[in-house]
């Protein structure tokens, strides 16, 4: 564990409360000397007041709380987690060394992420990118160049001219949908009636091309093409841009000049850790929010050990764990329904170390696209100086579940046979590792699922207004709110930024 790490994670509040009436001798009570019967209190509540308290210490939590003290405002941010960074977070290596078993990469129009992390000081480098990736179908493996009209979608002949289609007319299509209310699409009412498998099912007739769409939608998403909304699946696409660079399929899916071009030297966590780490005393951790009561006076955010009040609160976890917190008065049926239909994606990482990332003497990059095994997306994962090698993958949906089936040593063994599969080399490099890991973002309490709450057809025509529309003195934050970059980091930097900017307005 690192050092800003181990900073953030001894802190931890602790409850001053007492329990009365404790150590008197049998008959010197007078309570019991008139046969009454003793009672003891239960520890109480510490308390704190300041200006706004956040729950959350993701990204967007993070952000609000930095950007809120910034402005000169008191702040309490209260995490779940002993850690702070949410679904950022690092596994560590040793010496200094992290693979990123979480939120991972930076890429063009992603400003507010970029801003954060040059405010904290923390500095980008490229993904390796120097040769082929590579593309495993039911019909064989190929390798291609990441610098072609497809970019890294791979250019099969047999699917190239629907591929080609389909991401033209989804990028049309996705050029209609406003980013800061999908569901006031013209076409938003037939969109969200239909899944994405559907949509595919309709416009085109290649089996080998239908196959693809799941490779991409597990790592996007953490799901299947039919669990997909085609308007939420359009909105996504939008979404990739910023204000002034409409969104694109390519910039969502490239690695070069798209968002998985960059990664932050010593892993994305660091940028929380820092934030987390100027804020010193503000983030208590380990401190799972129980209740929000709202009354005449502000607003009450209460945790077992700590009650924290304000005058403004800003709830900065998905909508999905939004359940888990009880709402006094109770949520508005718009809100309650949006968290109960907005389930996480499901979605994991693996990742395997090696001595050296010897894919690249095979001339290769380290990505690969597979819709043969449990992995369907590989990246190279290695340090800036490539030492050690290590590569990892995202595993979702329907593939997840199968995999979670085994046991560990069973898991391990089967991404490792994939590896072999992917990056043959005569020295049978990929079945010699280091190390095994492996991260399941479903099985997190706190996080249930990832990358990202994913809406079903009906959820944004229905509730999607909620979203970001304040109860009270509470303020919605966090990655699913974001109008650009929904799912990703800056998504939740900028949803943070939004936040905490409607707070300072009422303050």
């Amino acid at each position: 564990m690192g050092p800003d790490q181990n900073a953030i994670s001894r802190r931890r509040f602790l409850g001053t409360g007492a329990v009365t009436g404790a150590g008197l001798l049998l008959g010197s009570d007078p309570a019991q000397a008139h046969g009454q019967r003793k009672h003891h209190r239960a520890p109480r509540r510490a308390s704190r007041t300041v200006d706004v308290v956040v729950v959350g210490a993701g990204f967007a939590g993070l952000t609000a709380a930095r950007r809120l003290t910034q402005a000169g405002k008191s702040v309490v941010v209260l995490e779940a987690r002993d850690r702070v960074g949410g679904r950022v977070w690092n596994h560590q290596l040793g010496h200094g060394l992290v693979s990123e078993a979480g939120g991972t990469f930076i890429g063009p129009t992603q400003d507010r992420l970029a801003a954060l992390a040059t405010e904290l000081k923390v500095p980008t480098f490229a993904v390796y990118d120097t040769g082929n990736s590579v593309f495993v179908s039911s019909r064989g493996r190929e390798t291609y160049s990441d610098t072609g009209p497809t970019g890294t979608a791979p250019p099969d002949p047999l699917i190239l001219p629907e591929l080609t289609e389909v991401v033209a007319r989804l990028d049309q299509m996705s050029s209609t949908v406003p980013v800061d209310a999908p569901w006031e699409a013209s076409n938003a009412a037939s969109w969200d009636r239909q899944t994405l498998e559907q949509w595919i099912d309709n416009n085109s007739v290649t089996p080998f091309f239908r196959e693809l769409i799941p490779a991409a939608t597990r790592p996007i998403f953490g799901v299947e093409p039919r669990d997909l909304s085609l308007l939420f699946t359009l909105f996504y696409i939008a979404a990739s841009g910023d204000e002034r660079n409409p969104g694109t399929f390519e910039r969502n899916f490239d690695t070069r000049n798209g968002a998985q071009q960059d990664r932050f030297v010593g892993g994305s966590q660091v940028i929380a850790l820092r934030a987390a780490h100027h804020l010193g005393h503000r983030v208590v951790l380990s401190s799972p929010v129980r209740r929000i009561v709202q009354g005449r006076h502000g607003v009450s955010a209460v945790t077992d050990r700590l009650t924290v009040h304000a005058q403004q609160a800003i709830v900065a976890v998905p909508p999905a764990l939004c359940s888990a917190i009880v709402f006094e008065p109770g949520l508005p049926g718009a809100r309650a329904g949006l968290d109960g239909h907005l389930p996480m994606g499901f979605l994991g990482k693996v990742a395997v170390v090696y001595d050296r990332p010897f894919w690249r003497e095979q001339g290769l990059t380290g990505m690969a696209l597979s819709t043969t095994g449990p992995i369907s997306a590989t990246f190279d994962d290695s340090p800036p100086d490539g030492d050690p090698g290590i590569v990892f993958g995202f595993i979702g949906g329907d593939a997840l579940r199968a995999f979670l089936k085994r046991p560990r040593a069973q898991r391990g063994q089967q991404v490792i046979d994939q590896l072999a599969g992917l990056f043959p080399d005569p020295a049978n490099s990929a079945r010699k590792p280091r190390e095994y890991l492996e991260k399941f973002w479903p099985l997190d309490r706190w996080s249930g699922g990832g990358p990202v709450g994913v809406a079903a057809p009906g959820t944004y025509t229905t509730y999607g207004p909620a979203l970001r529309q304040p109860f009270g003195s509470v303020h919605w934050a966090g990655t699913e709110t974001a109008t650009y970059w929904n799912g990703y980091m800056d998504g939740a930097v900028r949803s943070g930024e939004r936040a905490a900017l409607e707070v300072m307005d009422l303050l």
